[in-house]
């Protein structure tokens, strides 16, 4: 989400932020959420403040938990892994853009206790990547039930073709309220 060198966090990864919901839900069901990105902590507190995230967001910076899971591809660090793909499939499938850099995982652990595995062990039980996440993000399943659809590359935005929505320009959101009152 938020390489070490960025500036900002990718859009893509952004407009997923923006879809995190209040955690006091999940709260009461004995379950969190917390993003963990390379950037020093310094340049995320910072973004989220910008954009006014107010999820848990921490820093992995200096450690293998990226890369352990398959998050960040370097093959200086490690063989590269994506999606369950390594190099030579990706390549071939034409997505090189996953072999370098960071990319979108999200991954599920459990305490163990309650029933479940070793008391205050920590459980790996779930990761999904690249567009396994959207489901998770409702503007697209909102996009996805009318006549336009997505859209998608037809705004040249890389990713998922969207901005961070403190980006937008009036030519980017071009009328929208006139179009809707109308």
């Amino acid at each position: 989400m938020f390489g070490p060198e960025a500036e900002a966090a990718c859009p893509s990864c952004t407009l997923m932020g923006d879809h995190i919901p209040p955690l006091e839900h999940l709260h009461s069901h004995n379950t969190s959420f917390a993003a963990v990105s390379r950037a020093p902590i310094e340049k995320i507190s910072a973004y989220a403040k910008r954009l006014r995230f107010t999820f848990p967001w921490v820093s992995s910076y200096g450690t293998d938990f990226n890369f352990d899971f398959n998050v960040t591809s370097d093959p200086e660090v490690k063989p590269v892994e994506y999606n369950f793909l390594d190099l030579e499939a990706l390549t071939k499938r034409n997505m090189s853009h996953f072999t370098k850099g960071e990319q979108p995982g999200h991954s599920v652990f459990v305490k163990g206790g309650l029933g479940v595995g070793d008391e205050g062990k920590i459980y790996h039980t779930y990761s999904t990547y690249a567009r396994g996440g959207e489901g998770q993000i409702g503007t697209l399943m909102w996009l996805d039930m009318t006549p336009l659809g997505r859209q998608d590359g037809m705004d040249g935005v890389l990713g998922l073709g969207y901005k961070r929505r403190d980006e937008y320009t009036e030519k980017d959101l071009k009328g929208m309220g006139e179009a809707i009152f109308a």
